[in-house]
């Protein structure tokens, strides 16, 4: 392969010991894209996959708050990052890093150098799966993440309503710009079921369904809108921790069965990759 003057490697480089590496993406901010994101990981842990999570939102570093450590991680060997273990989930986020409510204001390139770092310097091991939980919009982070690393896939996630679902094909064609496959959609806060049973339509529930059919992608799945889910998030216990034996839970292992299935036949070279026109 070629390399630079530095003797450096050019282009994205694989992560030793890392099989897949998928991207949890969306348009718009608010669809509940990390929620998604932290229930897909701990999903697959429990699935039995070794699971790592990357909170690359620079902006809204919310996963220690939903996997319940604020920790600085340690430093070891030759200046690398020991990546924390929650839920039986390594995880990395610049939330460790400036805890708090100081925000982070950066620059193109300091975003670059942090992608890199949590790619490169952090002490991952052996993973079947890497999730990367991206910031909303089709920014710097996502031209970093596909310039230091081979992308297995994406996912990406909205609501079902128009307003979400316009930002998420711009996401969609984002993708399909860097050369990375989406391996399909899931619609978030699709609808909420009150204690009467009344089904109520919030957000426009199947709306990712009928934008991915557009798209030739596959739909992977719906999330109700639970407050069990939130409080969840809110207390560092997310839901997918006691299994998936309950209709709350159950969406959650099917769309990861179905990502990892996917990402699997990828590697694999099963299928040519599905291009979005």
């Amino acid at each position: 392969m070629a390399a630079s003057g530095q003797g450096m490697p050019q282009g994205p480089q694989p992560l030793p010991g890392v099989a897949h590496v998928v991207a949890v993406g969306s348009g718009k901010g608010g669809v509940g894209k990390t929620t998604i994101a932290v229930n897909l990981a701990i999903s697959l842990g429990k699935l039995g996959y070794k699971v790592g999570l990357i909170d690359a939102d620079i902006y809204g570093p919310n996963v220690p708050m939903m996997l319940g450590v604020t920790r600085q991680p340690n430093i070891v060997g030759e200046n690398r990052i020991e990546p924390i273990l929650s839920h039986g989930v390594k995880f990395i986020s610049v939330g460790l890093i400036s805890p708090g409510d100081k925000p982070m204001v950066m620059r193109g390139p300091m975003l670059h150098q942090i992608i890199r770092q949590f790619l490169q310097q952090v002490e991952w091991g052996e993973l079947d799966f890497l999730i990367i939980d991206l910031p909303p919009g089709t920014g710097d982070v996502v031209i970093s993440l596909v310039q230091t690393v081979p992308l297995t896939g994406a996912v990406v996630v909205s609501t079902g309503s128009s307003v979400a679902l316009q930002d998420a094909r711009k996401a969609l064609e984002m993708f399909h710009q860097v050369k990375v496959e989406v391996i399909g959609m899931v619609e978030n806060m699709s609808q909420m079921t009150l204690p009467d049973g009344t089904v109520l339509d919030v957000f426009g529930a199947g709306g990712t369904e009928a934008t991915a059919r557009q798209f030739g992608l596959e739909f992977l799945g719906s999330v109700d809108l639970d407050p069990a889910i939130r409080a969840g998030g809110d207390r560092g216990m997310p839901v997918t921790l006691a299994g998936p034996d309950s209709e709350l839970r159950k969406p959650f292992y099917d769309i990861a069965r179905k990502i990892a299935a996917r990402a699997i036949e990828l590697e694999e070279g099963v299928e040519d990759v599905l291009e979005i026109s």
